[in-house]
Order: C-alpha cells, then structure tokens, then sequence
C-alpha cells in the first residue's frame, strides 16, 4: 500500500519524466495576489504565469501545493473533523502548461498516470466534461474511456475562470466510484452529492479570454492547470473512503491519543481528527512566519490554535499537549517540506505558549463566569456588557460563555454583546475602515453619518419622491459640486433607491436637479445610509439643492416579482422537501432569481415541477402581499421565516402572500410569512407566471434554484415551445410524439453504426481500404503496415487485435483518416513485447504523419497526426526501426 509521501512522490517524479519541471510549492501567504489571504489552490503562484505577465524558464511545471482554507470565501474550518475530507490544510497536486501542451497531451498524461503508475481500475473510473467541449470528449473516448462514462455536464462546475473578466476556460474532471454499497450517483444525475462518485482530479483547459460584456476569443497563450488533492487520492489507494484513515492521519491521530492520555479511536475520534488537522495548518503557517494575533492571518491562526487546544481540552488535557505532536509531523512531512524542521522550535515554542495562555484563559474565563453568574438561576440572562468584558478583556469567546452556561439554563444578552462591540468599533473607528468592494471610504462616510443620521428611505410606498442632496463623494472625498460627466457617489437626506440588500440587487433610475440629470448605476448600503453610485449627465449640481428622485419602474418592478416569488419558492420547497429547508443565499435581480436552501441531495424532476405547480398556483390566487411592523418576537410566535444573511433591530418587517387552508398566522390560512426588508408587489398575480430553469449545487449540503417570472418566464416558455416545434417538424412528428420518435432513430443510428464498423473492418482486414496489407519479414518479425481512408481512430484498437489474431506474431501499424483526422495505432504481439514496444514503433512513425508522439503499452499504442499523405513514409519509418 503506497504511503501518502510516496504518492507525492510518484506524481511528481511521472511529470518530471514528461519534461515538467519540478517547483517548490509557494509559501501558504501569497507573494503575487494580495486579495488572497491564504494560498488556497496549485495555481495561485503561477497566476502571472498564465496571463503572460511573468515569464519562466520553463513552459511544463508540476507541484505539491501546500494550502489553507481556513477564511475568507474559502472557509472550511467548522467541517473539519466531521466529515471524510474536509480539511484546513491540504496538499494540492497538480500540473501546468503555459502555452505549451494543451488538451490532447494533459488527458493522455493524466489517465496514464491514474490507470498505469497508480493502477486504479479504469472500469471504476468516470469524467465529466463542459457539454459543449467536443474535443476533450473524444480524447477521453481515445484513451480508452467509453463513451457512456464521459458525461456532460452544463454548469460552472465544469467552466473555470479566474474573474469576471480574464483567463478562463472548460474543465474535464476524474470520478471514481467506489461501489453501489454506497449511496450516491454520477456526476450530473439527481444523486450526484452522495458518497458513491467521489472526484479524485480536475483538468482546467484555460483557452479562452472573456471580456465584460461576456463575450469570449480564443487566448494566444492556451494552457493547462490541474488539481489532485493529495489526501483524497491517498484514500482511495489506501483502500479507504475517509482522509482520516489514511496513513499520515492514523499516525498523527495515534500521536494524539497518547499526549493526552485517551482512546484514540471511537467516541473521541473526531476530537482527534480535528487536532490532527489543525497541527498541520497551524505548524505550516508558523513555519513562515505567522504568528497568533488579534487580527488579519494572525486572528485565524489563533482560532484554529484555539479550535484544537479545545478539543483536546475535552479530552482531558489540563496541561499544553500541542507542542508534543510537532515532533509527529516533522517526521512525516518534514522530508517534503524541509520548512518544518528548520522551523521546529519556532512551531513548538509558539503553540506551548499560545496553549498556556488559552488554558489561563479557559480557566480564568471559567472563574470570572461563575462570579458574573453567581446569582443568576435557571431562565435568567447574563447581561451582554459582562460576556463581551470577558470576551474584550480576558479573551474568552462568546460562544463558550454560552456553551458553559447552557447546562446552567441561562442565557446570554447577545444583543447586549453586539452593542456593546458596536461600541467598541464606534471608538476605534478613527483609524478607518476600508470598504474597497464598493468604492466607499469608511471614515467619511461615518462622518457624515455623525452629521446627518440615517437615510429615511420611502421606497416601499412610492418609487418617486423628493430629497435634498446632503454629500458628494469622489474617490473617498467629500465636495461641494459636481460637474458634466463625473462620477461620483451622492447621498440624500430620503431616497425611494433601495440599497442593495438581503439578496435584492440595487435600484438604478435618475435624480434630477431642475435641468441637470444624474444616472443612477447602483445603490449600496452603509451605517444606515443610502448611497447612490451616479454619473453627470447634463449640468452642474451642488449640496443642499434639492432633487427629484425617480426610480427605473420597469426594472423595480421585475425584482419586486423576482423577490416575492422566492417567498412563494421557499414555502413551496419546504412543503415538498421537508422543514429543513432553510434559505442560505438569494439573488433577487430584474432578469433573474437565484434561491439557495440547505438540502442535501438534488432536487428530483418530479419534486421541481410539484414546486413550480405550487408556486404558480398561489401566484393565480392574486391575493394581497400585506405587510407589518412587530417585533421579531412576535414576528417568530406568528411562524415566519427569518432569512439568511439578515440582521434584524427591534422592530422588522413581516411579509405575508397566499391563502392556504392549514397555513401560519393567527389566522391558521396564510401561506408564506417571513421577516423581509426588500420590496414586494401589491398582488401575487403581478408576478405573472414562474418558470424553473434548474437546479443545481451551491456548496456542500446547499442546493441552489435559478428561475423566472414576468414576461421573463413566458419568453423564455415561448422560445422553448418554439424549439420543440422545430424538433418536431424535423422529425415529422408531432410534439407529443417527439420522444418516441428519437428513440426510434436512436435506435437505427446505433444499427447503422455498427453495421459501418462491420464493414469497416472487413474492408480494412480484405485489404480492400486502401492497399498495403501484406506483411513482411523484417528484422526475423512479421511486419504488417497499413493505411487506411474512411476509417475512424476509435476503430483502429479492433482492426489491431484482429491482425494480431490473424498473423499470430509480429508488428500491425495502421494509419487512418477519417473526416480529416488522422489517426496512428501500433499493435504487437505478447510474445514481441520483450524485443519490441508498440510505443516505440509509434514513435517512429507518427512525425511523417505531423504527429507529435502519443502514448500507450508495449502491445497496444496510439496516437494522432495532420497528414494523411505522409502514411507510406510512416511505414517505411516503422520498417527501418525493425531492420535495426
């Protein structure tokens, strides 16, 4: 069994024999991309690389990558330990190529390392590729995967790009199945998120640029970058489905349970799992030079330090253990990363102190607790102000003085905490806070919340109102003026502009200031401000004038059916799937919706259009959308649904649509009740009609569905309607009948096809496809060269075996051309494999073809060319490499 060192190794020293040069991973805290807070994949150090900015002395590389995802959009630390394969460290395999080789080399190489080096079986293998790459299909269906194992799949998960704009192109990814005991599907089928088809390698073929109007060109410079987690391929050739199963782990896991005195397994495992983990990515970070603080990397550092000293605090540990087990993963990862062992005391001493002062902590915080809460009893509060002056002073984390007086029966006034660090941040805010996503400088813009308060926004009664123009914003500074053609951000002291929030996109419109005209691009949210991203079109305009604010009714109008409609998705889902769903993301836009819920497999076809019924019924309801103010106590007793992402005051907002016989509410009928800020319509059959577009994975556990509604919905059920009249015209059928149909000329085309393959082949073995099939003594062998029109490269793997058959023993060549493909397979027979490979006489022969090399075993080889009428030379090639 291959341990976990040796699969790097073997990986790496495959693509080093492929020409690749071999480069040291890149330090876990990014040199060349600033808006990364940890390196998190192979190809971050390369970025440059493959937008042609940095130049190498090599064009082929090949990594073991080191990465964290432990914050930020990569965030993975509240799975690690729980599950088979979530991890704060890992280690990323993979190779590149910066305009060198492209897709006809990276999947040859990658099935040969899989099947040969790493021997996997190939019938437990599957890929995916991006539905319309045709080419990467039938490279897979060359090396050998058939075809009914190469599925297409149409989502981003199979399209890579490194921004909205930039490089970026279709993926190919590698599947393995591990057995029908386990639940799950293929990639692309209702199923898909089980256990059973766990991806092992991904294949990025950066081919195309796209710009910001979407629109894409081929890129001059067409690369390759791939992505093998080593700990999960270590899994699945160690025989097992969990990470933490695997050598390294079992040996860092064993290590654990005898720092701290327990059973290593069982129970106490996941305990185990978790500090196994955390010493990796903690270690590593120290090594260079990150050390636990307050904030940035330092503060995530010091929480997952923080994360494992707990856990093996709970396994009873009353002293530092953490320091005990560097010495554990120095010597089994120290040779790769020579980093660890030159960095050995540093990492040491670093985690016995930050474990002294967590378990002073833990237990002063413990001590202080108990003081606080001495008087307190069951269903009493511990006042916000105490849990953050332990948090502030001592360090002791809300969510312990929760968990420690849980068992108590009290609670904690998270309200008062949150005040009480609003007020801190309030007091430290002089320094200023960047808010770069969205242009707005921190510090004036709480300046002129300190002068003017809160923007009153009237956007849900009236989407055209008057206001008086407080602040002009440019690049961070206020102004008195703007003029013709500037851009800048404008504040009011009232605005019908609803500010991006709790999944609704921004309105955009005009204000006007008597024959001045400023557009409204976007509208965005700060500290109870309203801020308006404009541009001058005609005019001059100053603060304190005053203006005539117009919302675009028209695109209002699409998100507010857009928004509303989600309401009506997420009751239906609930209905359909069961109470846990839960909604966890939103995009309420004026072409689109987007509903993101915790669910855990995808959504059947027959439960989508169950949904989409019920949705459309309540929309034909028409009934009224009534909206209150209350509390959220009494907004929770009445049975609405709080949304993801949203934080609510003392009084929110309840929105109630649709009447159901055993609904919510004190009336027992209403349908969908939920704390809502957005926008909403007056009747639920101003949305008009909902149409499903699909669903599909958000992350793990979260599915995501993309919909329509409006004239949307009824273009997009025209246009489809259309086609399936086209469909059905072509086939002379009617729309009824379409799918009886195609499978009836499924049917004869899969006849014909192997009818034409028949004849093929006994064309081809009849000599009668083009000449050339006799054989010939050459060097004491059989020599068999052929060459072959009207032949595909798919077939020639068949036409071998038979000439094998046929001569008994010798060397078969064949070159093929079919619809302007030329295709090369050499062939030789078990007993001449000893003297003679097929790649060899492949090799020698593809050049006179255009060719560029190929790949296979001794007895069986393929590869390509360009020119077809190179083949006779091709031969003599072969011939002369027989004669010696």
């Amino acid at each position: 069994m291959p341990s976990l060192n040796d699969i790097r190794s073997t990986f790496l020293n495959y693509f080093a024999k492929q020409g690749h040069e071999v480069v040291d991973s890149s330090p876990l805290v990014p040199r060349n991309d600033p808006t990364l807070m940890f390196t998190n994949s192979g190809m971050v150090q390369f970025k440059n690389c493959f937008t042609g900015v940095d130049r190498r002395d090599y064009v082929r590389a090949t990594t073991a990558q080191k990465c964290v995802r432990a914050g930020g959009k990569h965030n993975d630390l509240d799975n690690v330990g729980y599950t088979a394969r979530h991890h704060t460290f890992f280690e990323m395999l993979g190779n590149f190529s910066f305009g060198d080789y492209f897709k006809n080399e990276a999947i040859p190489f990658a099935w040969e390392l899989i099947t040969g080096e790493f021997d996997i079986p190939k019938d437990k293998l599957y890929t995916t590729v991006y539905h319309t790459d045709d080419e990467a299909f039938e490279i897979w269906k060359k090396v050998g995967v058939p075809e009914e194992r190469i599925i297409r799949i149409a989502t981003s998960d199979n399209f890579w790009q490194m921004g909205d704009t930039g490089p970026c192109g279709p993926c190919t990814e590698i599947f393995y199945d591990h057995g029908d005991h386990i639940w799950g599907g293929p990639p692309g089928s209702p199923e898909e998120d089980g256990d059973r088809f766990i991806e092992i390698w991904n294949l990025v073929f950066m081919q195309n640029e796209r710009f910001a109007d979407g629109s894409m060109v081929d890129l001059d410079m067409q690369s390759i970058d791939t992505g093998m987690g080593l700990e999960r391929i270590a899994a699945l050739l160690q025989g097992t489905h969990d990470n933490y199963e695997t050598d390294l782990f079992k040996y860092l896991i064993e290590a654990s349970a005898t720092v701290t005195k327990s059973e290593p397994y069982g129970d106490q495992n996941v305990h185990h799992r978790v500090i196994a983990d955390h010493l990796r990515s903690c270690s590593f970070l120290i090594a260079e030079g990150v050390l636990p603080s307050n904030e940035g990397r330092g503060y995530v550092l010091r929480r997952i330090m923080r994360r494992a000293m707990r856990h093996a605090s709970l396994l009873g540990a009353t002293d530092p253990v953490m320091h005990k087990l560097v010495p554990a993963l120095v010597s089994q990862m120290g040779a790769a990363y020579p980093e660890l062992g030159q960095g050995q005391a540093l990492i040491e001493e670093t985690f016995e102190q930050e474990e002294t002062r967590f378990l002073k902590t833990l237990d002063r915080g413990l001590k202080l607790l108990d003081d606080a809460s001495g008087d307190l009893e069951k269903g009493d509060v511990l006042p916000g102000e105490t849990a953050f002056k332990l948090y502030d002073t001592f360090g002791f984390p809300l969510d312990l003085t929760q968990d420690a007086l849980r068992a108590k029966g009290i609670e904690v006034d998270t309200d008062g905490f949150d005040a009480a660090m609003k007020a801190q941040k309030e007091q430290s805010r002089a320094g200023g806070l960047g808010l770069d996503a969205s242009r707005m400088d921190a510090k004036t813009y709480f300046d002129i919340v300190d002068e003017f308060g809160p923007t009153e926004f009237l956007g849900y009664e009236t989407e055209t109102a008057e206001g008086q123009i407080l602040a002009i914003i440019a690049d961070g500074e206020r102004f008195d003026s703007a003029s013709e053609g500037q851009e800048f951000e404008l504040v009011l002291n009232q605005t019908p502009f609803y500010a991006e929030s709790g999944g609704q996109v921004g309105d955009r419109g005009i204000i006007s200031v008597g024959h001045n005209h400023i557009e409204i691009s976007d509208t965005k949210k700060f500290e109870g401000l309203i801020i308006h991203f404009a541009k001058l079109v005609k005019g001059e305009v100053k603060t304190g004038d005053n203006s005539l604010l117009e919302v675009d009714h028209a695109r209002r109008s699409q998100i507010r059916a857009n928004h509303s409609a989600t309401h009506l998705l997420h009751e239906a889902l609930r209905n359909a799937l069961g109470d846990h769903v839960a909604q966890k993301g939103s995009l309420n836009a004026a072409d689109r919706l987007r509903f993101d819920f915790s669910h855990n497999k995808a959504v059947s076809a027959e439960d989508l259009s169950k949904i989409s019924a019920e949705v459309n019924d309540f929309i034909r309801q028409n009934s009224a959308v009534s909206t209150r103010i209350m509390t959220p106590d009494d907004a929770r007793a009445l049975g609405a649904q709080a949304l993801f992402g949203e934080k609510y005051g003392e009084e929110v907002r309840v929105v109630s649509m649709g009447r159901a016989p055993t609904g919510k509410g004190a009336d027992g009928e209403t349908y969908s009740i939920e704390l809502c800020g957005g926008t909403h319509v007056k009747q639920t059959g101003d949305i008009g009609t909902f149409v499903i577009l699909g669903d599909s994975a958000s992350s793990a556990g979260v599915r995501r569905i993309e919909a329509l509604t409006g004239a949307a919905a009824f273009a997009h059920l025209e246009r489809e309607a259309g086609r399936m009249a086209e469909v059905a015209a072509s086939l002379k059928a009617q729309p009824a009948d379409v799918m009886e149909r195609l499978k009836a000329l499924m049917d004869e085309r899969k006849a014909l096809q192997n009818e034409i393959a028949t004849l093929k082949q006994q064309i081809a073995m009849g000599d009668g496809a083009g000449g050339g099939a006799e054989t010939k003594e050459i060097g004491g062998k059989t020599f068999l060269g052929q060459a072959l029109q009207g032949v595909s490269g798919k077939d020639l793997r068949g036409l071998i075996d038979a000439h094998k058959q046929k001569i008994g023993s010798g060397v078969i060549l064949l070159i093929a051309e079919d619809d302007g493909k030329v295709a090369v397979a050499a062939g030789v027979t078990d007993d001449l494999t000893g003297e003679i490979s097929a790649v060899d006489v492949l090799k020698a022969a593809v050049p006179a073809v255009g060719g560029k090399g190929g790949g296979g075993r001794p007895d069986m080889a393929q590869g390509g060319g360009k020119d077809f009428s190179g083949a006779d030379e091709a031969i003599k090639a072969a011939e002369a490499l027989l004669k010696g």
